[in-house]
């Protein structure tokens, strides 16, 4: 259905009261493109997608947003039509539009519920992924458009959604010095979340209310007419206190009546220039009895956030009621402009903007890193100064480093899901294992039933953690192959340079670059084999097998006969000149027969040992044949 005459009539409307200089033609193929994309899709808040984005646009306008920001503003919902990936978007409108529709669309699943992350990592996670204060913007001003119809979600939602806006955006916000924002998200979702404390601290003001009656404006004409006589021109509003702020406050200070706090109502106090803000400050003092311990100087000392203003606590001004203690802020009116905007004051649609964005960086940056060694969560800053968070199919957000894959994705999810993997779809298009993901990339994994995951993939996994996880399923599912493999490799060589083949236990591979290894290396040994990585030649290089070993048999006193006879046996020799120690069986000892018994046998022991024995002894002949290994008295023994 198409946009409407009159729709596009009220929106130029308030864009030209902003200010802006969109073009009607520009504004409309918007609308008519967003029109097509949402196809009359309903948002939850009970409106259509379409009129839920031109609602978050109003609340965006007094920021005086760029051509960029008032499209990706309107456009906010596409990635969920799942009609237009993030390539057709940069294609359409452009790569800046393009990042802050992601942006938003990425920051638009974040919440608390069922996740272990921290609430301040949570909030840092806000900050560091956007840097660029328009998707932020955007951000926020959706959150008070949603909460204004609220009322249409069951109950446990609302103060689910509610909870999300005190604990995360309302933080956010202050941090970025948006007080305009800040206190309409807490003035919506404060209610919601804790409903008796609001009905319990709106009760208490009104009863002040009653008590003093409407004071603030006529002690701000006062105070204004009072200053002017001082050739002082000045604009002067009073306020009260808002109800999040006082029960945060109240909270604090572990109070339960409103009327020990001495900041309920304030005077705001603007002039044009900073010296004129401490002759206020002067007047003020004079004009009234300053509260002692109660002046604070923000525009020498600014706070982290950017935020400029001289505060006083002052009693006995004309026009407040007797013992009512007043709160003067003072500040200048481009001061005052910080103060609501925060760091969004500083965005210009001017020619320039580009400039003028990087310098937005940079503040934002600024305003992180101040908050960082405010609050001590500078290990938490520099943990999401190099990660990206992608979006899984289902909305949840996972983070992963800087240069992750698909595969590493897959892996981070479920080891089942990174083994199982065949292809990957990133907003919708199928992407090379080497493609590296980015900030707002919505993943999603296409898997195949007999998982085929090989040792190649190890050098695409750029998270350690997934090459851990790959090499622990290889190593379960191929082992038993490779040991067979790598121990059928080996025996083919013994078998080619005559010498004994493996047994069970691996004996001959006991003694590996002179240290004794258990079964379990061998083992290893025998699957990097198998997996090409080492090459049998060197192996047995290592086993030392393949040097002649001439064993020379203890000699004792020649006062005994069995050393008489040890000294004819002076040297033994095992087929092939395998290298391994000997000893003499107690169950048939063939060293004491004189001459020595001429047909002995060799069984490789658990141990490694070649024990010799009486070729006909029942030991020998009852043991297992694959030990058996030739040995033979040397010629001329």
């Amino acid at each position: 259905m198409p946009v409407s005459s009159s729709t596009i009539t009220t929106l130029l409307q308030s864009i030209q009261q902003a200010k802006l200089p969109l073009e009607e033609s520009a504004l409309q193929h918007v609308l008519t493109r967003a029109d097509a994309l949402y196809g009359g899709a309903m948002h939850w808040t009970g409106v259509s997608l379409l009129e839920h984005a031109l609602g978050v646009l109003q609340i965006l306008l007094p920021f005086q947003p760029d051509a960029d920001t008032v499209t990706a503003c309107i456009l906010q919902h596409a990635l969920e039509s799942k009609t237009i990936n993030t390539s057709e978007l940069e294609q359409e409108f452009g790569s800046r539009v393009r990042s802050l529709i992601s942006g938003v669309h990425l920051l638009s699943h974040v919440s608390l519920r069922n996740r272990n992350t921290g609430i301040e990592d949570m909030r840092l996670m806000l900050l560091s992924i956007a840097d660029d204060i328009r998707i932020l913007l955007i951000l926020l001003c959706k959150r008070c458009y949603s909460l204004e119809r609220i009322h249409l979600l069951p109950p446990a939602d609302r103060k689910r959604v509610a909870r999300d806006v005190l604990n995360l955006f309302s933080p956010v916000a202050a941090r970025l010095g948006i007080h305009t924002l800040k206190q309409r998200l807490e003035n919506l979702a404060f209610p919601i979340v804790y409903p008796s404390d609001a009905e319990r601290i709106a009760e208490q003001m009104v009863q002040l209310q009653g008590r003093y009656g409407p004071f603030l404006a006529p002690a701000s004409e006062e105070l204004r007419r009072a200053l002017s006589e001082q050739g002082i021109p000045a604009t002067v509003v009073g306020r009260e206190k808002q109800l999040f702020s006082i029960f945060t406050k109240m909270a604090t200070k572990s109070i339960s009546s409103i009327e020990s706090l001495q900041d309920l109502f304030a005077l705001r106090v603007i002039v044009e220039t900073e010296e004129e803000c401490y002759r206020v400050l002067g007047a003020l003092h004079r004009i009234g009895r300053p509260v002692a311990n109660r002046f604070k100087d923000y525009i020498a000392f600014p706070k982290p956030n950017g935020y400029q203003s001289l505060h006083t606590t002052v009693a006995k001004i004309p026009g407040v009621p007797e013992g009512v203690f007043v709160e003067v802020q003072v500040r200048t009116h481009a001061m005052h402009r910080e103060a609501e905007y925060g760091i969004a004051a500083h965005w210009s649609y001017k020619e320039g903007g580009s400039a003028e964005q990087s310098l937005q960086r940079v503040q934002l940056q600024q305003a992180l890193s101040s908050q960082h060694t405010v609050e001590g969560a500078t290990s938490s800053a520099i943990r999401f100064a190099d990660h990206i968070f992608v979006l899984t199919p289902k909305g949840d957000i996972v983070e992963l480093p800087e240069g992750a894959t698909p595969l590493d994705f897959a892996f981070q999810i479920h080891t089942d899901l990174g083994i199982s993997f065949r292809a990957a779809r990133v907003n919708g298009s199928i992407v090379p294992l080497e493609y590296e993901l980015e900030n707002g990339d919505v993943v999603e994994i296409v898997t195949q039933r007999t998982p085929q995951a090989t040792s190649g993939w190890l050098q695409l996994l750029k998270m350690a953690s997934s090459r851990s996880r790959l090499k622990r399923y290889l190593h379960a599912a191929h082992y038993e192959d490779d040991l067979a493999r790598g121990k059928e490799l080996v025996n083919a060589e013994l078998k080619t340079r005559r010498l004994p083949q493996l047994d069970s236990d691996l004996s001959l591979m006991r003694i590996h670059d002179g240290s004794v290894l258990p079964v379990a290396e061998r083992e290893d040994l025998l699957r990097k084999i198998a997996q090409g990585s080492d090459r049998v030649g060197s192996l047995l290089q290592r086993l030392d097998l393949l040097r002649p070993l001439r064993v020379t048999v203890p000699r004792v006193s020649p006062a005994k006969k069995a050393i008489r006879l040890q000294r004819k046996d002076a040297l033994i020799d095992i087929e092939g000149d395998v290298p391994m120690p000997l000893k003499f069986a107690k169950c048939c000892k063939p060293q004491e027969s004189d001459p020595p018994c001429p047909k002995i046998t060799g069984v490789i022991t658990r141990a490694g040992d070649v024990m010799i024995h009486v070729a006909k002894c029942k030991n020998a002949i009852r043991g297992n044949p694959e030990r058996r290994i030739g040995v033979k008295w040397r010629k001329g023994v």
